[in-house]
């Protein structure tokens, strides 16, 4: 049997750890080496991490030069930042209309629309029938003629008489309650 010593970056490819029991574990495994073992542990560790990281740089620096090479393609193509976040928008507004929740929202907002038009319909109608009224034409003639016969007195009370607009309008109600005064419309 082979007693070679088992380091930790040996588990996974990548050195990393996947979930909290094998994390305990590789502790555990840490702590049961060998204080030499250790060493060439971390060692290994800082080679790796240097090799990550110039791997990083280098990665940054191709993205650069590919942001910059598109950049570039774009410019020539007439492509502007604000082409593009039109583009953007239109595709998530595309997108946000493909979802379910969007076709929910619009359905109650119709059904909110038509139920609030048959109902304001609803209100226009009753408004109509009770304008048709004899009642409300009653109503409306009295107060029309109310108005002219205080607007007549008022307007030759000013020509002559020192009368005032409230003895006017108390002399009128007598008048208006007991008879009443048919308006003539005037057409404008």
């Amino acid at each position: 049997m082979d007693k070679s010593p088992t380091y930790l970056s040996d588990a996974s490819p990548s050195g990393s750890i996947g979930s909290i029991s094998s994390a305990t574990e590789a502790i555990n495994d840490f702590a049961n080496l060998s204080l030499e073992d250790q060493e060439r542990q971390r060692e290994e560790w800082r080679t790796e991490l240097q090799r990550v990281e110039e791997e990083i740089n280098t990665l940054r620096t191709v993205l650069s030069s590919k942001i910059y090479h598109s950049t570039e393609l774009k410019r020539k193509l007439g492509v502007t930042v604000w082409k593009e976040i039109q583009a953007d928008v239109s595709s998530g507004i595309k997108n946000m209309r493909d979802t379910n929740v969007y076709h929910k929202t619009e359905s109650v907002l119709k059904t909110t629309a038509e139920k609030t038009t048959s109902l304001f319909s609803g209100f226009s109608t009753k408004i109509n029938q009770m304008k048709n009224s004899e009642s409300f034409k009653t109503f409306e003639g009295k107060v029309g003629g109310a108005y002219e016969s205080v607007k007549t007195k008022v307007s030759t009370s000013r020509s002559g008489s020192v009368q005032s607009f409230h003895d006017v309008l108390d002399s009128n109600s007598n008048t208006a309650a007991t008879t009443p005064i048919h308006e003539e419309k005037q057409v404008i």
